[in-house]
């Protein structure tokens, strides 16, 4: 197959599938990277308020940027049952599109803010309560347990209002809508570095609060993003509009609807949850350098991610869409489109992770031996991303059906068994250390990739009703 004829929607589809007229290349491709480009520039523009914030944290020194790195799997425990509920808003609301039905999709978008909002104080309580417990479990040691466990303390006080901003943004998505998630999210993190600047260092007559102060920016930055997410709903033209004059009490059929999808990415959540929570735990007890550089690194993987993940969000959305119209035939060809433009994006990232390694590195920290560890997980990392970047579409496909009972299936195999399992053998048992945990995603994304894409071209997940 040549080049041109991998890139063409006439080659996407079976001809014994094609249920009517396939887009030209120019204007799928074309309808792809509108609802693509804006997420895009979302969870890029996310990635690098992230890494400017882990940049900021790491003059703190070491034990402040493997504290804050602590947290994040912790806290995503806490955000599980979000991500799981939001993967049914998404699916549900694109497919009442398709179906043109509005009314059903702004029911959706009321039923799942209150169902955010009740896990949302739920998950506030615990998260607090139990914030020291968490760092001791996730392998903080004497030098970062008291400033993880601040950090992870605060941050966590603004749950509900992460909730509130995510449920929101899942049904945007689900409409193809965006722009909206963009700039919600683009203001929350713009506000974010500007705190981070103001109250890590003291600037602007602010305290000097190190990394209680990164903590703080990020809770500002919730409050603010819940708020840019909310005015998305009040809005005249908003084809998910909210009013006080709608009703509020719970439907119980559209919440079946949306836990059939929701309930088994709770599972998926829990695989993931578990899989990455072991595997940030193997990595912690190697020590709090290796942890430091592990999580330096990992700012490169999160980039990767969210270029693959603006992508999924619109392959997602287009299948559910096209399955509401009964043409699962588009549906097969823009999850193809995605997947081929995540595998190019990823060619650029490989040779910028290859070339730049040592300049990305320096930004984060100025200690020559965590410089040189991360530099070198870094082309650990270029055999990944493109295995990562297309597996991230497939799943987003997938999700977009309802077929979130096989993509749980597939965390637990690769994320919850064989990336801790593999990590474990190759870090202790070959005695290989943290370049062995790497290697050991290599292993996790490969699998996840074979099971998805098979599960894809196999079509099992067009039949599927919502």
């Amino acid at each position: 197959m040549t080049i041109k004829n991998l890139f063409s929607t006439r080659h996407m589809v079976k001809e014994s599938l094609v249920a009517g007229e396939i887009p030209t290349s120019r204007k799928a491709y074309g309808t792809t990277l509108r609802i693509a480009l804006p997420s895009v520039v979302e969870m890029t523009s996310i990635s690098f308020i992230m890494m400017f914030s882990t940049a900021m944290v790491g003059r703190l020194g070491p034990e402040s940027v493997a504290a804050v790195g602590l947290v994040s799997q912790p806290r995503m425990i806490f955000m599980a049952l979000f991500f799981a509920l939001n993967v049914g808003v998404t699916a549900v609301v694109a497919r009442r599109k398709g179906e043109e039905d509005r009314t059903a999709a702004r029911l959706c978008v009321r039923q799942a803010i209150l169902i955010g909002l009740a896990i949302g104080v739920i998950m506030t309580i615990l998260a607090v309560s139990l914030a020291r417990p968490m760092m001791y479990l996730a392998g903080a040691q004497y030098d970062t347990i008291d400033l993880s466990s601040s950090f992870f303390r605060i941050t966590s006080m603004g749950l509900i209002l992460n909730s509130l901003t995510m449920t929101i943004s899942a049904a945007q998505r689900g409409i193809g809508n965006t722009r909206v998630t963009m700039v919600v999210n683009i203001a929350a993190n713009l506000v974010n570095v500007l705190f981070h600047f103001m109250l890590i260092d003291g600037r602007l007559f602010f305290p000097a609060l190190g990394v209680e102060g990164a903590a703080i920016a990020v809770l500002i930055s919730g409050a603010v993003g819940a708020v840019f997410a909310v005015l998305s709903l009040l809005k005249k033209d908003a084809y998910l509009k909210i009013t006080r004059r709608d009703s509020w009490r719970l439907d119980i059929p559209m919440i079946k609807n949306i836990a059939k999808i929701g309930g088994n990415s709770i599972f998926e959540q829990m695989f993931l949850r578990i899989g990455f929570f072991a595997y940030a735990l193997i990595i912690a007890r190697l020590g709090t350098a290796e942890f430091a550089s592990h999580h330096i690194a990992m700012q490169m993987m999160h980039l990767s991610f969210t270029f693959a993940d603006g992508i999924a969000i619109a392959t997602t959305a287009l299948v559910g869409q096209n399955l509401g119209r009964e043409r699962p035939d588009l549906s097969f060809m823009y999850g193809k489109i995605g997947q081929r433009m995540a595998f190019v994006v990823s060619v650029f990232l490989v040779i910028f992770a290859v070339l730049g390694r040592y300049w990305f590195v320096s930004m984060f920290t100025t200690d020559p031996d965590i410089i040189q560890i991360s530099a070198g997980l870094m082309l650990i990392m270029a055999a990944i991303l493109p295995i990562q970047t297309s597996q991230i579409v497939m799943g987003g496909s997938l999700r977009g059906s309802g077929d979130t009972r096989y993509v749980a299936l597939t965390m637990l195999i690769t994320v919850a068994l064989v990336r801790p399992l593999s990590s474990l053998f190759m870090v202790y048992g070959l005695g290989m250390g943290l370049a062995g945990a790497w290697y050991a995603i290599i292993l996790d994304q490969g699998l996840r990739l074979i099971l998805l894409y098979g599960r894809f071209v196999r079509g099992k997940w067009t039949k599927i009703r919502l």
